[in-house]
């Protein structure tokens, strides 16, 4: 099994996967859409490995900003 890693991160517009040791980036303008991009882009990546029986697994790294209460 492969396990493929992205940071996520949100630029203010939208929703960003940035592949890590991975030429793959896709964006989405909510993380259901980003997550739903982020997969077909794995899959259209990785496409031979997938034929040829090979498991792809995406693990996610985010960015969440904390801010303090006024």
């Amino acid at each position: 099994m492969k396990t493929v890693k992205f940071r996520i991160y949100y630029d203010g517009e939208y929703w960003v996967a940035e592949g890590i040791d991975v030429s793959i980036y896709t964006q989405g303008k909510s993380l259901d859409e980003l997550m739903k991009n982020l997969k077909e882009a794995v899959e259209l990546h990785f496409e031979d490995d997938l034929k040829s029986g090979e498991s792809i697994k995406i693990l996610s790294f985010s960015e969440i900003e904390v801010s303090g209460v006024v």
